[in-house]
């Protein structure tokens, strides 16, 4: 019915048609009236088609119409992600978004002309979510919800609460199921459908956060079922067919807190020229069958969620930490890509193959790292000697390809018992983090490699190139700061760029500005190649315990039937949406234990000094980075009190009238907390007391500059990646 609506609404010769008139050109009877308004429907919804003026269908390419998915920033303007992945992003101004809220999937118009890139939202074809969190409050008639997600900007009207279990108070934090929203110019209205609790009640920090992303605490009965009925062990039978390699050594390198062990490596030296590389990954393709309820599950998820205090996993804990798990000292189930490798760092040859393996040793990071800094005591520790050896070398051959080099370093926050943060500790992007990195990223390549030689359907893991209008404005703010700077639509360029920007102390702001003006990577099903890691083949191969993406290619690769086109298509776009919606949970998760960590301070009256490094600066105040904290913040001008600052435009760079201090994009402080705003989700700075004096940090007195004498001084200072990513 579809492949039939579709062919007919893209004849040359068709005029935009009503059902009735559909049917008699469809030469339908009159009995499949409802079949064909709910395949209309259906399309409609998912963007295919598009409705007009007369309840009329047509292609929406046909009325210069351009569905796709609406992301919200805080100032509340849109960005249109088209679902046709040849269309670049679209701006939509703040009143032109109708009623859509964050990542809903909505139909555009293009302004004219096409060169300015923007859009009017038309309609929304569909909720991205129907319920929100916030905190409860009354007004002088009425009661409302302000929502906790700062990308809302309206209240939400809602009656006095009934039957949702808890008695509701002003200020508690409740669920809000959404009515119907059609006019922009009115408030939205809702149902309060589930008290929290007080803001301040232990747990509903988290929960909250459950809730706003709709993250389930628990697995269905039927879905718990099945992956019990698989049994906790691999059984005999199911090593027919496969490689037996659990006489290698095989080992696992991950956090020191992970459960879900995805790979494994093993590297054997079989010439003086040539290396032979075993990357394992998790066999969860043999236990998740497609059509299953732990399918249908682990689909709908997507992937898992690693918030603060918890994991919020895609399988159940049976397979996720169990069977499915690459543990030591057990048989485990993998599919593996055998490399041959050149001394190098070449790929001269590779293999595919379910295997069975017995790790022998589970290390953790840290573990791996003392290994390297020692000379190897056991056969084991020369195995990883050699596979660091080899993964600097293809790390340095991925970087002379024209990869970016885009980490920062990443922060763990460790909680207490009662769930408050004990401490945060940094993570570094140190040689064990990249040993296996690389190793990752060679099977990805190579997996990607073989499903477009073989030209299956399959998933594939894609980052497009920046869009031309961002990168000239970022080469401009660049050039400001008298930065020799070339095309940065050439690669290398780029990569002159950020090795130049690793030893200026303004290095690092500017990176931040770098990785702003990229496009997220996403998923796809066509090939478009990865931007960030200069690879034309990639796709995602080596976390099926934690990414359907994963799952999905596991089984084109080594089943070759699973799915078409239309189906995988959908898969792409949800698992692409339901990583971005972990992503935001991720991070809130951090800020709300952030938050009440630095309340807490302020509270004392003793707040904590942090190192932070200057990266924005505006007339009203300048933003910091703040990496022991792993957030952001904005230092206002009010709260400097040694002098009356001035915001010196042309060379962005803040003056103070009496001192001539000056304080300039990179300039490295040391701030304390100064104001913690929940509702808004931000937090303020101010620079930081010692003593009764405020500490300074590298602020520079400055003669009145005369035109065109400004110069900076540089010192060394490359930062280093850190480990959670999500290439």
């Amino acid at each position: 019915m579809e492949n039939e609506i579709l062919k007919l609404l893209g004849h040359t010769d068709y005029v935009p048609a009503n059902v009735p008139e559909l049917l008699q050109q469809l030469g339908w009877s009159r009995n499949q009236q409802h079949p064909l308004q709910r395949e209309l429907r259906r399309l409609e919804l998912g963007g295919r088609i598009a409705r007009i003026k007369g309840n009329r269908y047509i292609l929406p390419q046909e009325a210069d119409l351009i569905p796709g998915r609406i992301r919200m920033n805080r100032a509340g303007k849109g960005f249109l992600q088209p679902d046709d992945a040849t269309i670049k992003e679209i701006a939509i101004p703040e009143n032109a978004t109708l009623t859509a809220l964050h990542e809903d999937h909505v139909l555009v118009r293009r302004d004219r002309p096409e060169s300015k890139n923007t859009g009017t939202v038309i309609r929304v074809l569909q909720r991205h979510r129907t319920k929100i969190v916030g905190t409860l409050q009354r007004g002088k008639r009425f009661l409302y919800v302000v929502p906790d997600d700062p990308r809302i900007p309206h209240d939400v009207y809602v009656p006095e609460p009934r039957d949702v279990g808890r008695p509701a108070q002003m200020g508690d934090k409740v669920v809000v199921e959404l009515r119907e929203w059609e006019s922009r110019n009115a408030n939205p209205e809702g149902e309060v459908i589930e008290v929290l609790g007080a803001p301040d009640e232990e747990g509903v920090d988290m929960l909250s956060v459950l809730r706003q992303y709709d993250l389930p605490l628990h697995f269905p009965k039927n879905v718990l079922a099945e992956a019990r009925a698989i049994g906790s062990e691999v059984k005999q039978q199911e090593l027919q067919g496969r490689e037996d390699c659990r006489s290698d050594q095989v080992v696992t390198i991950d956090p020191d807190d992970a459960k879900d062990f995805d790979d494994a490596i093993c590297l054997q030296r079989i010439s003086a020229e040539q290396w032979k590389l075993w990357v394992h990954i998790a066999d969860v393709s043999h236990y998740v069958k497609p059509g299953t309820a732990l399918d249908v599950e682990s689909a709908k998820r997507g992937n898992s969620t690693y918030l603060v205090d918890r994991v919020i996993p895609m399988l159940p804990e049976a397979l996720s930490n169990e069977l499915c798990s690459l543990k030591p000292n057990v048989d485990r189930l993998t599919k593996c890509v055998e490399f041959l490798i050149s001394r190098e760092g070449r790929v001269l040859s590779t293999k595919f193959y379910p295997a069975v393996i017995h790790s022998q040793r589970r290390f953790t990071y840290r573990e791996v790292l003392e290994v390297l800094q020692r000379p190897p005591g056991t056969a084991i520790e020369r195995m990883l000697h050699d596979a660091n050896e080899l993964a600097q070398r293809i790390r340095r051959l991925r970087f002379k390809a024209g990869s970016l080099d885009l980490d920062f370093p990443e922060s763990k926050i460790r909680l207490d018992e009662r769930g408050r943060i004990l401490r945060i500790e940094k993570i570094e992007n140190d040689i064990s983090h990249q040993l296996i990195e690389e190793f990752m990223l060679l099977a990805n390549e190579a997996v990607a490699t073989r499903l477009m030689d073989l030209n299956v359907p399959a998933i594939y893991r894609v980052h497009e190139e920046p869009d031309e209008r961002r990168l000239r404005e970022y080469r401009d703010d660049v050039l400001s700061h008298h930065i020799p700077c070339g095309n940065l639509s050439r690669p290398h360029e780029v990569q002159k760029l950020l090795e130049k920007l690793g030893t200026l102390p303004i290095g690092p702001a500017l990176k931040i500005g770098f990785l702003k003006s990229l496009m997220r990577a996403r998923y796809d099903i066509q090939p478009l190649g990865h931007y960030g890691l200069a690879k034309k083949k990639y796709t995602h191969f080596t976390s099926p315990i934690r990414r359907y993406a994963d799952l999905v290619v596991h089984r084109a690769l080594f089943q070759k039937n699973e799915g078409a086109g239309k189906s995988l298509k959908e898969t792409a776009d949800h698992i692409s949406t339901t990583e971005r919606n972990s992503a935001d949970a991720e991070r809130d998760s951090k800020d709300v234990k952030l938050f009440a960590f630095l309340k807490a301070q302020l509270a004392s009256g003793k707040p904590q000094r942090y190192p932070a490094l200057v990266t924005d600066l505006r007339n009203f105040g300048f933003f910091v980075d703040v990496t022991g904290l792993a957030m952001s913040g904005l230092v206002p001008l009010s709260t400097l009190e040694d002098d009356f600052y001035i915001y010196d435009e042309p060379r962005n760079q803040l003056i103070g009238r009496r001192t001539r201090r000056v304080i300039r994009l990179g300039d490295k402080l040391e701030v304390q907390v100064a104001k913690v705003d929940t509702a808004k989700k931000q937090v303020d700075f101010k620079l930081a007391v010692k003593g009764g004096d405020v500490v300074k940090g590298p602020f520079k007195a400055q003669q009145r500059p005369k035109q065109n004498q400004f110069q900076a001084s540089y010192r060394r200072d490359r930062p280093r990646g850190g480990r959670r990513r999500r290439r």
